[in-house]
């Protein structure tokens, strides 16, 4: 069975190692645990951080790499 994860970029950075990167189910139940790709720390739960994304003030170039990063782990598999 493969990994039934992917990864997003957040607007803020985990507490404990400055890293944007998650890791989430696949599935995005609103209760699901959304962890630090980087260090593994509980960063919350799916549905908050999807708040967060969504309501979030950024600066342009955070909302550049936000949606590069999130549309690619969306995009049709060449397979």
């Amino acid at each position: 069975m493969g990994d039934l994860s992917e990864e997003m970029r957040m607007p803020t950075p985990c507490p404990e190692c400055g890293s944007h990167s998650v890791r989430l189910s696949e599935v995005r139940n609103p209760t699901d645990k959304v962890f630090c790709s980087s260090c593994n720390t509980v960063r919350g739960q799916y549905a908050d951080l999807q708040k967060e994304i969504e309501n979030k003030p950024k600066s342009e170039a955070e909302e550049l790499l936000e949606e590069v990063v999130n549309k690619k782990g969306n995009a049709p598999s060449s397979s």
